[in-house]
């Protein structure tokens, strides 16, 4: 390791002599120590590679699920080369609190598990000589770093890259937020022209003689706008405007997701002392007066997905190949649009999302657990306020440039028992119009009061028909939410879903309880093909949001997975629910596919056929001989009363022809799976 080491510190040392290009980095993901805190000594230490979580293996067992804190340790040569550069430390995210220490002093200490950090440790480095580079990491529960409740596992670890950076002395920062520096504002929108300023923030010990060149290119190589700047004053916070104008723009859309590349170099007279290149795309937000979300003043229909941050047998460690995974099956699914529960996701996925028109609302970790159970969301003491709101910056400035991201979500299904929760959800409101005029804000609420009317939008966490009720009943409750003169003049949308395991298969459906063990597949199902049903009738939702895509880590709940996703926590088994919204959302290909397909063994004789079917009505056959189909809904389709002795094969065809399905059925027997 030392070996590999001196290797790079070699190249690096190369690399800065030929003084080309001004900044660079590299990854520091290799060859560190770990070793739990409260154990450490030098035989039960060892080397891993980041990312890295130590709850990997805690995928379904709540007893393996670990809240400690560790540390993780590696020595990094620097070479007297890099003498008069300047020298940072980036890390993409540590949860949930990370302190920081080069050669035993200290640095700094970051709160919170979703956002990146960076600190500059030019002076306390050594030259030609080895640094040890120490991070203490804890997961454990904190009054004051949020979330202090939530359904989803908070894994631990350093589980996002490490960089080094190495620049000039006069940067364009790379500490404000732990971000690129750069940020596109947007003041005015429109297909004649685009305004704004891109506002740069520098760090320089001489800014008089310092300038800013800005120069757009759009998708097609097209330089749109370039000016150069003497920087003549910077703000109080370091930061420089530019102001730009753009004729007759290429604006970003769901359906023409057009990207600009903005590169800004800072210039000492004619020597180049940084240069930075961010992507991004310009659009106009809004809700209009018949509650529908608009891009550009258009409307779109958002059929979106709950997303949360790990899969079985990792964790929370989410690389690119994981995430482009899902994004395929999201968009099979017809998914257009993607919400990072509790926090941000790793900067990849907005990227994508940017490039492929996919729409991202991103929570800050103001939550609580849905769960009878759950502990206290919100401490009313200034360590709490002040996370919230430092938190709330670093997701807003880190994923400002994304076109994508159209919603911070400021809160979750937080309640009001005892201390009022609004004011401090109107100060968060507040600071996030401050920092981002161009974008909307959102809470997902499950209770009635004033915290449904503080953010430009609301989504409803509906419940019906799972612990009270009937799925049924979720019709007269959209007939209400329209009808009713306070809640209509709300910007709502609509969030549900509960859990269902695949390899649970019962004849009887009951309404379940809370805690119980007992969650069929069918179940979910149904309640998912009734709420379909009733939401889109009523017309009135600016949004749908389903919980949630994938199965997730839980300690809280009985299998230690909340598994109330579409597909499960390998992320690859897909479950009756998934093909039901692929029949209704997936526009560009047809789906046919036979429900309930693993209830195999069946009691009675007499029983229903059930098929999603998006080109029209099917032909069923069962064991050859063609059975009568009705239209249950929109791309529901029902064989009833189908008389079934032993075993029998169905087959079904679908109008065009082209797509067929089949599964084999058993009735006469009580088989219960569980």
């Amino acid at each position: 390791m030392k070996h590999y080491i001196t290797i790079i510190a070699l190249l690096l040392s190369v690399f800065c002599a030929t003084a080309t290009p001004p900044r660079v980095s590299y990854k520091l993901n290799d060859g560190w120590e770990f070793f739990y805190t409260r154990a450490y000594d030098s035989d039960n230490a060892k080397y891993i590679n980041l990312p890295h979580t130590w709850n990997s293996d805690a995928s379904t067992l709540s007893d393996d699920y670990l809240r400690t804190s560790a540390s993780y340790v590696r020595q990094l040569y620097i070479p007297s080369s890099m003498y008069g550069k300047r020298i940072f430390l980036r890390f993409g995210a540590a949860q949930s609190v990370a302190t920081l220490f080069v050669n035993g002093r200290y640095v700094g200490e970051h709160r919170g598990g979703y956002t990146a950090f960076t600190y500059e440790i030019t002076d306390m480095v050594r030259y030609d000589s080895d640094n040890v580079i120490s991070v203490v990491v804890a997961n454990g529960f904190r009054s004051d770093v949020l979330p202090t409740s939530t359904d989803q596992n908070v894994y631990g670890g350093i589980y996002r890259d490490v960089e080094l950076i190495v620049t000039e002395k006069s940067v364009i920062s790379p500490v404000y937020y732990s971000t690129d520096g750069v940020f596109v504002v947007q003041h005015d929108v429109s297909n004649e022209r685009v305004k704004g300023v891109v506002r740069v923030f520098v760090s320089t010990y001489d800014h008089e003689r310092h300038s800013l060149r800005v120069r757009m290119v759009d998708d097609a190589g097209g330089v749109a706008f370039e000016r150069t700047s003497r920087i003549s004053k910077i703000a109080d916070d370091g930061s420089v405007d530019i102001p730009y104008e753009i004729e007759s723009p290429k604006l970003w859309s769901p359906a023409s997701p057009t990207m600009y590349s903005v590169e800004v170099e800072l210039l000492d007279d004619t020597k180049l002392c940084d240069r930075v290149v961010v992507d991004t795309g310009f659009r106009k937000i809004s809700i209009s007066d018949n509650n529908r979300l608009c891009i550009n003043d258009e409307p779109v229909e958002v059929r979106g997905v709950n997303y949360a941050h790990d899969r079985y047998g990792v964790g929370a460690v989410f690389g690119s190949s994981y995430i482009d995974q899902d994004l395929d099956i999201m968009s099979d699914m017809g998914v257009n649009a993607v919400r990072s529960l509790t926090g941000p996701h790793d900067d990849y996925l907005y990227s994508r999302c940017d490039r492929e028109g996919v729409l991202v609302w991103i929570d800050m970790p103001f939550t609580r657990s849905p769960l009878a159970w759950s502990d206290v969301c919100y401490y009313p003491m200034p360590g709490f306020r002040d996370n919230g709101m430092e938190q709330l910056r670093e997701i807003i400035m880190q994923n400002y440039n994304h076109p994508s991201v159209v919603m911070w979500g400021l809160f979750s299904l937080v309640w009001q028992r005892g201390e009022d929760v609004t004011a401090y959800i109107s100060a968060l409101n507040d600071l996030s119009h401050t920092l981002d005029k161009s974008r909307l804000t959102v809470g997902c609420s499950n209770v009635d009061g004033a915290i449904n009317y503080i953010t430009d939008l609301i989504v409803l966490r509906q419940n019906v028909g799972w612990y009270k009720g009937r799925p049924e009943d979720s019709e007269v409750w959209c007939q209400q939410l329209g009808s009713n003169t306070m809640w209509s003049k709300l910007r709502f949308g609509v969030c549900y879903g509960e859990e269902g395991v695949m390899s649970q298969q019962v004849d009887d459906i009951v309404r379940a309880e809370r805690g119980t063990r007992s969650l069929p597949e069918r179940r979910q199902t149904i309640m998912h093909e009734v709420y379909s049903h009733a939401v889109r009738s009523s017309g009135i939702f600016w949004g749908v949001w389903l919980n949630s895509m994938f199965d997730y880590g839980s300690s809280r709940r009985v299998y230690g997975v909340n598994q109330s996703g579409m597909v499960d926590f390998e992320h690859r088994n897909r479950k009756d629910a998934y093909y039901l919204y692929r029949s209704l959302w997936n526009g560009d290909e047809h789906t046919l596919y036979v429900a309930e397909r693993r209830w195999r063994y069946r009691r009675d004789t007499l029983q229903h056929i059930k098929v999603y079917a998006s080109a029209g009505c099917p032909q069923v056959f069962v064991n050859g001989d063609t059975v009568a189909v009705r239209r249950a809904s929109e791309t529901l389709w029902v064989a009833d009363s189908v008389v079934i002795h032993g075993t029998a094969r169905v087959d079904v065809v679908d109008t065009l022809g082209v797509l067929t399905d089949r599964i084999d059925i058993t009735t006469g027997s009580v088989r219960v799976r569980r």
